[in-house]
Order: structure tokens, then C-alpha cells, then sequence
């Protein structure tokens, strides 16, 4: 019972952390063509920088939880995904120092290097994290000890790369639905336009990736055999379609609610279709990382569960007054204080 509760804690931490990061790595990598000029390109910035170490704040806490609930698990995923996550790691360092960085010199050229760094490091990891979650749905080549049977071009085959591509696609959805909440103005309108042009791109993505996944993943079959779980692609069909129906009655915050759906419904449908692996094996199905053989002890599932029970609500709490705190439309005018990226 404690490894399942603790396997849903973990998909959940995901998920969150991909519903609400996603929306800034989105956002980067739009970067170049929302930002037609310097107060656009820092309104940009200024829409993302007081969230997106908050937001990571979920990364952190999927890496704990795989660390200290599942630590065979943690083990295995960074031997053998090494190469990627180092990259993933190396992405998001250099996306943080680019939002400290790029105004600290007043020089255009020193802004154009700190921005490709942010679009660099917003890209990659939105890139990366697909690849990744479509390998892990599909299997990968793992023997009986744990031990990685591959390399980092083993990871990009056809249904990691499509993977990557949708989560590249429904972030930048996700986050021009965000900017399109912050701004005002022609740059609203450009976000609003850019949400538009995108969400028939993200619905052809989708679409081939589910039938994809159909073929090459044991997720819908998991999934259809317990069939409560429907509501979890149901949510995501149900996020598309509300993105592109408030998006056109100009309600941006519905529409980034939408988005959010969207996200957080198809992770969690993949999460749930891998119950119990977590770390299947496409070698020898008897080889898979799953959350029964990976665990830790029952005493320390038990004292951290305590820990979460106590200290999520203050998470939970402090985001949400972070959200509150900078809800305010950026403007030009709204930045010139010097108190902003």
C-alpha cells in the first residue's frame, strides 16, 4: 500500500512539475519570436522570473521522492540516462544564470548572448524531458542488474523523438497562453495569435502520439484495463479543447487554465498506463524497475509521508502567494522601477 501511495506522489510531482515549469520553458523558447525588442524581450523575461525557480521547486521534489522512496530506481535511471540528464542539468543551470545575468551589463550584445542562453536553456530541457518520458513509456533496454544495454542515440528513436516534440509543442502553447495573461497591448496580441497558430500543431502531435503510444507502449492497455482511468486522457482532450475555445472568446487565463489541463491529464495518463514499473525494461519485462522492487523500507516511507503530509501545504501555500503576489499586467512603464530582471 505504501509503495503504491508513494508511486502516485511521485507521478503527481511530475506532472505538477510539468504543468507549471512548462509554462516558462515554453515561454523561453518563444523567446525569439515574441521578443521583437528590448521591452518585449524583458517584459518576457519579467513574466517568467519571479516563478520559474519556484516552479522547479517539483523537479527537486520528483528527484527526492525517486531518491528516497525508490533509490534503485534513482539508481538505475541516472546510470543509464547519465548522458541526458547531465545535459537536462547543464540546460537548466545556464537558463538560471541567464535571467541574473542579462541585465547586470546595459550593452545589446551582451543581452543577445544571455537571451540565446535562456532560449538554449528552455529548448533543450523541454526537448530532453520528452525524449526521456516516451523512452521510459516505451522501455528501456535494461538487463536483470539494472544495467543500461545503450547510449544517448539509442534514446532518439522515432517514438522518443516524437515524444520530445509534443512536449516542445505544448509548452510553447502553454506558454504564450501565459504571456497572453501578463501583458497588453500588441505583445498580447502576438502571444494570443501565437497560441492560436500553435494549437492545431499541438492537436496533430497529440493525436500521433497517442496512436503511437498505442503500438509501441503497453500504456493504453494498462489503462483500458482499469477503466476509471479514462478520465485521465479525457481531462487532457478536455484542456485541449478548452485552450482553443477561450483562447478565441479572449479569455487568456481560461485558456492557460486549458493548457494546464492538458498537460497535467496527459502525464498523468502516461504515469498511470507504467503502474507498477517505473523504469520498464523492453530486454526482459521480468527486469523492470517497478515501484515494489525499488523501494525503500516501510519505516522511511512511513516517516516521510509524515514529512510531505507536513510540509507540502507550506509549498502549496508559498506558490500560491508568489502567483497572487505578481499577478499584475507588465507593462514598459510597470518596469522602469529598476526592482525587476
Amino acid at each position: 500500500m505504501l509503495e503504491t501511495i508513494w508511486f502516485i506522489i511521485w507521478g503527481v510531482a511530475w506532472a505538477v512539475y510539468f504543468m507549471l515549469d512548462g509554462f516558462d520553458l515554453g515561454l523561453g523558447s518563444l523567446l525569439p519570436f515574441l521578443g521583437r525588442s528590448e521591452p518585449d524581450r524583458r517584459i518576457i523575461v519579467n513574466a517568467m522570473g519571479p516563478f520559474w525557480d519556484g516552479n522547479e521547486v517539483w523537479l527537486i521534489t520528483a528527484g527526492g521522492v525517486t531518491f528516497a522512496a525508490f533509490p534503485r530506481a534513482y539508481a538505475v535511471m541516472f546510470s543509464g540516462l547519465y548522458t541526458p540528464l547531465m545535459l537536462l542539468l547543464f540546460a537548466l543551470i545556464l537558463r538560471g544564470v541567464a535571467f541574473e545575468f542579462r541585465a547586470k551589463v546595459d550593452d545589446a550584445r551582451w543581452r543577445r548572448v544571455w537571451d540565446a542562453c535562456l532560449v538554449f536553456g528552455s529548448l533543450v530541457p523541454a526537448l530532453l524531458l520528452g525524449v526521456a518520458f516516451a523512452n521510459i513509456f516505451e522501455g528501456l533496454p535494461l538487463d536483470a542488474e539494472g544495467t543500461f544495454h545503450g547510449n544517448l542515440l539509442t534514446l532518439l528513436n522515432p517514438y522518443g523523438l516524437a515524444g520530445g516534440v509534443l512536449f516542445v509543442a505544448a509548452f510553447m502553447l502553454h506558454g504564450a497562453n501565459w504571456l497572453a495573461t501578463r501583458t497588453e497591448g500588441e505583445l498580447k496580441a502576438r502571444a494570443e495569435r501565437t497560441a492560436k497558430r500553435l494549437w492545431p500543431a499541438v492537436v496533430v502531435l497529440a493525436v500521433a502520439f497517442l496512436a503511437f503510444t498505442w503500438f509501441a507502449t503497453p500504456l493504453w492497455r494498462n489503462v483500458l484495463a482499469k477503466p476509471y482511468l479514462l478520465v485521465l486522457p479525457l481531462l487532457a482532450v478536455a484542456g485541449l479543447l478548452a485552450t482553443r475555445v477561450f483562447a478565441a472568446r479572449g479569455a487568456p487565463w481560461r485558456a492557460w487554465f486549458g493548457s494546464a489541463a492538458l498537460i497535467l491529464g496527459a502525464v498523468l495518463f502516461g504515469v498511470a498506463g507504467l503502474f507498477p514499473d517505473m523504469l520498464p525494461s523492453s530486454l526482459d519485462p521480468a527486469a523492470s524497475v517497478t515501484c515494489f522492487n525499488s523501494c525503500s523500507s516501510p519505516l522511511t516511507l512511513k516517516i516521510m509521508l509524515g514529512v510531505v503530509l507536513c510540509f507540502l501545504p507550506v509549498v502549496i501555500g508559498y506558490q500560491l502567494w508568489v502567483y497572487r503576489k505578481f499577478r499584475d499586467v507588465l507593462t514598459e512603464e510597470s518596469l522602469r522601477d529598476g526592482m525587476f530582471y
